[in-house]
């Protein structure tokens, strides 16, 4: 059975928000968009596929980095407007070659960073 993505709520541009979270650990990886399409493609591959709105035009995590999110759980929050993808990521997550996008804090009013790129 197929799941209908005409279910979730998308914004006017025809797309929702996407949290990708590492199924083994719980760390919140990144956020990016998809639209209904990019949530079918996702579902059928078990490969995380997202919307660009730069480039108007598909994207599967790790395609060209080698970093990959493969698809464990898909879940949406109680309003249908929001996606929770649980990943297990190889590599880096964020396009800094860091493990998170995540990685940036305000403490005490100042920025501080959390982590440093990942070597290789």
């Amino acid at each position: 059975m197929e799941f209908d993505t005409g279910l979730l709520k998308y914004n006017d541009a025809g797309l929702i928000p996407a949290i990708a979270q590492d199924d083994t650990s719980g760390e919140v990886l990144m956020m990016a968009w998809m639209n209904a399409e990019a949530v079918a493609k996702t579902l059928q591959t078990r490969k995380v596929t997202y919307w660009s709105r730069s480039r108007q035009s598909f994207w599967i995590k790790g395609e060209s980095s080698g970093h990959i999110q493969e698809l464990v759980d898909f879940r949406y929050d109680c309003d249908q407007d929001c996606i929770l993808v649980l990943v297990n990521q190889t590599g880096a997550a964020c396009h800094t070659n860091r493990r998170t996008c995540f990685y940036t804090a305000v403490r005490d009013g100042e920025t501080v960073e959390l982590m440093k790129p990942m070597q290789g």
